[in-house]
């Protein structure tokens, strides 16, 4: 009867410890802002906000792109200019990136490449890995 308990022993502490190894802590990283646009290839500037549950640690404009950014916080105002299409505007840095459900994005303002306001109907920002 000992030798059992014993062998229960060491089963419940290799089953706690396996089980202890799946909890590990955030996983830094970054994420990709993708817009789809009516007007893809005649927009010229977008306006939008970022908010999730923690400040991002980073913002890159994508490719021909030019990204400004108010400071970097749980809601974070973006300014991209350049020849905007359909797919990656920037990519954000955030610090846990197994939350990426939790950021969104959403659009403010759009300009088209002769700077005149566009009605934001039609547009929309998604947030994935």
């Amino acid at each position: 009867m000992k030798r059992l308990r014993g062998w229960l022993l060491v089963t419940l502490a290799l089953w706690g410890g396996a089980g202890s190894c799946s909890s590990i802590g955030p996983v830094a990283g970054v994420v990709t802002v993708s817009l789809t646009t009516p007007n893809a290839g005649a927009d010229g500037a977008i306006l939008f906000t970022v908010s999730g549950p923690q400040a991002l640690t980073s913002v890159t404009a994508g490719p021909g792109l030019r990204v400004f950014a108010q400071p970097l916080s749980t809601v974070t105002r973006l300014a991209v200019t350049g020849t905007l299409t359909n797919g990656a505007v920037v990519t954000i840095g955030v610090a846990d990136t197994r939350h990426v459900d939790q950021y969104t994005a959403t659009v403010q303002a759009v300009a088209a490449s002769d700077y005149q306001l566009r009605s934001p109907a039609g547009y929309s920002l998604t947030v994935s890995p």
